[in-house]
């Protein structure tokens, strides 16, 4: 049992968009420091939604979202959450918005009140940590999608974030970078949460696999999670068997 307050602590979270249906429903949702939790759904499911309630980017119709131990409800107190959480979005080109790369990743840094001088420091050591040495002075948008998603990743590292929110880091990246992103969320010393579809990478990452269904996180061995030795359409999700 861990006797630490959590990191991240939602009760009884009620969300849905405008004109639409509930989302998420009396969403109950713990996270402690050193947590490496992986969220596998089918789309809609809710997840993306939850990492932006998390990030204040989403208000809760109901319920009450506390981080770092703290009741957080106004735009200020999500304003002081973000310099301790790093959210990676799904697309990367949502995150990237700077002519250079060095102007990119270096935002962050320059935001939280770095001089110049330690800003372009924590660019060069954080790109190279990525394999990316070298690339400052690369047009953003001239870059590959694989190369956007490790720039994107470069822009959240650069923060030393305590936490990190991954929204589908592999998506749509080759084999290749697919096996490096993989390498390096491994490697990391932070508390994480991953949303993907990709069950072996969270198999490899996480130490806790989850899932949403009918709104709700479930937790216990109603989600059971397994390697097949055959293939069926969407075997992917989470499922059942007769």
């Amino acid at each position: 049992m861990n006797l630490e307050p959590p990191i991240i602590n939602l009760k009884n979270v009620d969300f849905s968009y405008p004109g639409g249906q509930a989302v998420l429903k009396q969403l109950n949702f713990k996270f402690f420091r050193g947590d490496r939790i992986g969220l596998i759904a089918p789309n809609g499911s809710g997840k993306t939604t939850l990492f932006h309630l998390i990030m204040g980017l989403n208000k809760p119709v109901s319920g009450q979202i506390e981080l770092f131990g703290q009741a957080v409800t106004t735009a200020k107190h999500f304003e002081a959450v973000r310099r301790r959480i790093g959210l990676l979005f799904q697309d990367p080109d949502d995150q990237l918005f700077s002519p250079t790369v060095k102007e990119d990743v270096a935002f962050g840094p320059l935001n939280l009140g770095k001089s110049i001088e330690e800003a372009h420091e924590i660019v060069r050591r954080t790109l190279a940590s990525l394999g990316l040495k070298g690339f400052e002075d690369r047009i953003t948008f001239k870059l590959s999608g694989g190369e956007k998603r490790l720039v994107s990743l470069a822009t959240v590292l650069a923060m030393q974030p305590e936490v990190l929110l991954l929204d589908e880091p592999l998506s749509g990246l080759d084999v290749d970078t697919r096996s490096t992103i993989e390498e390096i969320i491994s490697s990391l010393d932070l508390s994480y949460i991953i949303i993907s579809h990709d069950i072996d990478f969270l198999l490899s990452t996480t130490t806790q696999i989850y899932t949403l269904k009918d709104g709700k996180i479930l937790f216990d061995d109603k989600l059971q999670v397994h390697v097949h030795q055959h293939a069926h359409p969407h075997g992917r999700y989470p499922h059942e068997h007769e």
